[in-house]
């Protein structure tokens, strides 16, 4: 097994407070210029509210085309629908990934008038060959994510990609994608330490959305507390140490696709004149034909 290199800090990110759909209230952590650096992914929000006033908007009917969505629910519940007649309701640990590809028109709207409300969405950018794929869906419950303890004690939740927590690969529900998609939440207890290889041709990210890290690079450690993420430098693995109160941190990885980025909305394409013909497919009707 080769010597681990261990990632470095290359860029802390902080979240701002955003609005997004009907007036739903979320944190972006980032998204929009920019998103060369994260490749493939194109943006990451985070949501949670106890106030129903933060969320009960949704987002009511808005199209995509040219990448994928993938929402992750920690609390609460969300129903998905679509103008192909598909719906699939998304609880507590569930998470939908959908490939928007050539185009769709859907919702996301909350199934609950008060309570807690929190989960995340990540954007991942298709390769130029497969955005003008049929749209097409993958809804996990909770139950068919991959658990797996890990060696300190605390728990991950694999949804994407294949995670080598001890000598044996622990792989989640989604695989075969082009970009690679590595995507496990990490539940770590406090004080716990963590290893995990990460291969060095993926592009990697850390965010903490609970208690705090020690994110410790061959160069040097930081720290990361809740609502920051670290972009990491180059490496085949990470080394991270909880916080005493523990950690719950996001590990998302992906393959680079170093292709072309142009986003108006949502619509993300690999040219000014393809977002100009999304446009028009948008309004004539003609956006998923």
């Amino acid at each position: 097994m080769p010597t681990a290199i261990k990632r470095d800090l290359a860029e802390l990110v902080i979240g701002r407070n955003a609005s997004d759909g009907d007036g739903v209230k979320l944190k972006r952590v980032f998204g929009g210029t920019g998103a060369e650096r994260f490749d493939p992914f194109l943006m990451l929000d985070e949501f949670g509210s106890d106030e129903a006033a933060d969320y009960i908007g949704g987002f009511p009917a808005h199209p995509h085309r040219g990448f994928e969505t993938v929402t992750y629910m920690l609390e609460g519940r969300m129903l998905h629908e679509d103008h192909l007649g598909n719906r699939g309701l998304l609880e507590p640990g569930g998470v939908q990934w959908m490939t928007a590809g050539r185009g769709i028109i859907h919702s996301e709207m909350p199934q609950q008038d008060s309570g807690r409300m929190r989960g995340f969405q990540l954007w991942v950018n298709l390769p130029a060959a497969e955005k003008m794929q049929p749209a097409s869906y993958q809804d996990l419950p909770a139950k068919s994510i991959t658990e797996h303890p890990l060696e300190g004690g605390g728990l991950a939740r694999v949804i994407a990609g294949r995670l080598s927590i001890t000598t044996q690969p622990v792989h989640g529900p989604i695989t075969g994608k082009t970009s690679e998609p590595l995507y496990a939440d990490l539940q770590m207890i406090p004080a716990e330490h963590c290893d995990l290889p990460v291969p060095a041709h993926l592009n990697a990210m850390l965010y903490v959305y609970e208690g705090a890290i020690e994110l410790d690079g061959r160069e040097k450690s930081v720290s990361l507390q809740a609502g920051h993420l670290g972009r990491l430098g180059d490496g085949n693995g990470i080394s991270i140490h909880a916080g005493p109160a523990g950690a719950k941190v996001l590990l998302i990885a992906g393959k680079p696709l170093r292709e072309p980025i142009v986003q108006y909305g949502p619509f993300v394409m690999n040219s000014r004149e393809e977002i100009e013909q999304a446009l028009r497919d948008f309004r004539d009707g003609q956006l998923a034909s």
